[in-house]
Protein backbone atom coordinates (compact mmCIF):
# COMPACT_ATOMS: atom_id res chain seq x y z
CA UNK A 1 0.00 0.00 0.00
CA UNK A 2 1.57 3.24 -0.81
CA UNK A 3 1.69 6.21 1.20
CA UNK A 4 -1.55 7.93 -0.11
CA UNK A 5 -3.72 5.06 0.79
CA UNK A 6 -2.19 5.20 3.96
CA UNK A 7 -3.19 7.92 4.90
CA UNK A 8 -6.43 7.89 3.05
CA UNK A 9 -7.23 4.52 5.02
CA UNK A 10 -6.02 6.41 8.57
CA UNK A 11 -8.35 9.17 8.08
CA UNK A 12 -10.79 6.57 6.93
CA UNK A 13 -10.52 4.68 10.13
CA UNK A 14 -10.70 8.17 11.91
CA UNK A 15 -10.95 11.51 11.11
CA UNK A 16 -10.10 13.03 14.08
CA UNK A 17 -6.35 11.97 13.41
CA UNK A 18 -4.03 15.00 13.00
CA UNK A 19 -1.11 15.51 10.63
CA UNK A 20 0.98 14.81 13.39
CA UNK A 21 0.09 11.64 14.24
CA UNK A 22 -0.69 10.14 10.60
CA UNK A 23 3.09 11.53 10.09
CA UNK A 24 4.33 9.42 12.83
CA UNK A 25 2.32 6.08 11.44
CA UNK A 26 3.87 6.72 7.27
CA UNK A 27 6.81 7.79 8.52
CA UNK A 28 6.40 11.22 6.83
CA UNK A 29 7.01 14.65 7.88
CA UNK A 30 3.88 16.43 9.41
CA UNK A 31 4.29 19.29 6.48
CA UNK A 32 4.13 16.57 3.87
CA UNK A 33 0.90 14.93 5.23
CA UNK A 34 -0.96 18.01 5.64
CA UNK A 35 -0.01 18.75 1.73
CA UNK A 36 -1.01 15.06 0.93
CA UNK A 37 -4.49 15.95 2.51
CA UNK A 38 -5.23 19.55 1.41
CA UNK A 39 -4.21 18.13 -2.16
CA UNK A 40 -6.95 15.16 -1.33
CA UNK A 41 -9.67 17.86 -0.02
CA UNK A 42 -9.14 20.34 -3.20
CA UNK A 43 -9.32 17.38 -5.78
CA UNK A 44 -12.59 15.71 -3.69
CA UNK A 45 -10.19 12.60 -2.81
CA UNK A 46 -11.74 13.77 0.85
CA UNK A 47 -15.40 14.66 -0.02
CA UNK A 48 -15.93 15.54 3.91
CA UNK A 49 -16.20 14.41 7.53
CA UNK A 50 -18.69 13.16 9.37
CA UNK A 51 -19.32 12.08 13.15
CA UNK A 52 -20.95 8.92 13.62
CA UNK A 53 -23.51 8.81 16.37
CA UNK A 54 -25.42 6.32 18.73
CA UNK A 55 -29.02 8.32 18.30
CA UNK A 56 -30.15 5.62 20.59
CA UNK A 57 -28.27 6.97 23.27
CA UNK A 58 -29.86 10.44 22.95
CA UNK A 59 -33.43 11.81 23.33
CA UNK A 60 -33.89 12.30 19.34
CA UNK A 61 -36.58 10.12 17.78
CA UNK A 62 -35.74 9.30 14.30
CA UNK A 63 -36.37 6.01 11.96
CA UNK A 64 -34.41 4.94 9.20
CA UNK A 65 -35.29 3.10 5.81
CA UNK A 66 -34.01 1.60 2.83
CA UNK A 67 -36.29 2.27 -0.01
CA UNK A 68 -35.54 -0.39 -3.25
CA UNK A 69 -36.79 1.67 -5.81
CA UNK A 70 -37.07 0.21 -9.64
CA UNK A 71 -37.08 2.93 -12.31
CA UNK A 72 -36.72 3.82 -16.17
CA UNK A 73 -33.43 4.98 -16.76
CA UNK A 74 -34.27 8.40 -18.79
CA UNK A 75 -33.08 8.69 -22.49
CA UNK A 76 -29.62 9.69 -22.82
CA UNK A 77 -29.14 10.37 -19.06
CA UNK A 78 -29.13 6.83 -17.77
CA UNK A 79 -30.08 7.14 -13.77
CA UNK A 80 -28.11 9.86 -13.16
CA UNK A 81 -30.61 12.25 -13.27
CA UNK A 82 -33.35 10.28 -11.42
CA UNK A 83 -30.66 9.62 -8.19
CA UNK A 84 -30.05 13.37 -8.28
CA UNK A 85 -33.93 14.37 -8.03
CA UNK A 86 -33.74 11.85 -5.52
CA UNK A 87 -30.56 12.64 -3.45
CA UNK A 88 -31.39 16.46 -3.41
CA UNK A 89 -34.61 15.96 -0.70
CA UNK A 90 -33.61 16.81 2.33
CA UNK A 91 -34.70 13.58 4.31
CA UNK A 92 -32.34 11.38 1.47
CA UNK A 93 -29.41 10.12 3.15
CA UNK A 94 -27.91 8.34 0.42
CA UNK A 95 -28.51 6.97 -2.47
CA UNK A 96 -26.66 3.97 -4.57
CA UNK A 97 -27.22 2.34 -7.78
CA UNK A 98 -27.55 -1.34 -7.49
CA UNK A 99 -27.37 -4.77 -9.70
CA UNK A 100 -30.12 -7.23 -9.08
CA UNK A 101 -33.82 -6.93 -9.14
CA UNK A 102 -34.49 -3.14 -8.62
CA UNK A 103 -32.44 -0.05 -9.47
CA UNK A 104 -31.75 2.18 -6.37
CA UNK A 105 -31.37 1.96 -2.74
CA UNK A 106 -32.33 4.99 -1.52
CA UNK A 107 -31.20 5.51 2.81
CA UNK A 108 -33.50 7.90 4.60
CA UNK A 109 -34.10 9.39 7.72
CA UNK A 110 -37.23 10.63 9.52
CA UNK A 111 -38.72 11.58 12.50
CA UNK A 112 -41.41 8.67 12.11
CA UNK A 113 -42.66 5.44 10.05
CA UNK A 114 -45.79 7.66 9.03
CA UNK A 115 -43.44 10.42 7.55
CA UNK A 116 -41.26 8.32 5.88
CA UNK A 117 -44.21 6.68 4.15
CA UNK A 118 -45.07 10.10 3.72
CA UNK A 119 -41.54 10.70 1.65
CA UNK A 120 -42.26 7.67 -0.05
CA UNK A 121 -46.10 7.69 -1.15
CA UNK A 122 -46.14 12.10 -1.78
CA UNK A 123 -42.29 12.38 -3.51
CA UNK A 124 -40.74 9.14 -4.29
CA UNK A 125 -43.73 7.23 -5.80
CA UNK A 126 -45.21 9.93 -7.84
CA UNK A 127 -41.85 10.65 -9.74
CA UNK A 128 -42.10 10.34 -13.55
CA UNK A 129 -40.04 7.38 -14.00
CA UNK A 130 -40.39 5.94 -10.65
CA UNK A 131 -41.69 1.82 -11.29
CA UNK A 132 -41.89 1.03 -7.98
CA UNK A 133 -41.02 0.98 -4.09
CA UNK A 134 -40.15 -1.02 -1.25
CA UNK A 135 -39.44 -0.02 1.96
CA UNK A 136 -37.63 -1.53 4.83
CA UNK A 137 -37.67 0.06 8.21
CA UNK A 138 -33.94 -0.44 10.48
CA UNK A 139 -35.08 -1.77 13.57
CA UNK A 140 -31.67 -1.79 15.05
CA UNK A 141 -28.24 -0.91 14.40
CA UNK A 142 -25.26 -3.61 14.97
CA UNK A 143 -22.69 -1.70 12.81
CA UNK A 144 -22.58 1.31 10.52
CA UNK A 145 -19.77 2.72 8.41
CA UNK A 146 -17.45 -0.26 9.62
CA UNK A 147 -18.21 0.62 13.34
CA UNK A 148 -19.99 -2.03 15.51
CA UNK A 149 -22.83 -1.06 17.95
CA UNK A 150 -21.88 -2.74 21.12
CA UNK A 151 -20.67 -0.83 23.73
CA UNK A 152 -18.43 -3.41 25.21
CA UNK A 153 -16.90 -3.97 22.04
CA UNK A 154 -16.07 -0.03 21.99
CA UNK A 155 -15.68 0.15 25.11
CA UNK A 156 -12.38 -2.61 24.64
CA UNK A 157 -11.24 -0.80 21.68
CA UNK A 158 -11.00 2.59 23.76
CA UNK A 159 -8.76 1.11 26.21
CA UNK A 160 -6.65 -0.67 23.36
CA UNK A 161 -6.71 2.81 21.26
CA UNK A 162 -5.73 5.27 24.44
CA UNK A 163 -2.23 4.18 23.75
Amino acid sequence: MNKDDKILALLDQDARLTAAQIAAMVDMEEAEVSAHIRAFEKNHTIIGYKTLIDWEKTDKEYVTALIEVKITPQKGMGFDEIARQIYSHHMVESVYLMSGGFDLTVIITGKSMKEVARFVSEQLAPMENVLSTGTHFVLKKYKDQGVEFDPSVRDEREVIMSW
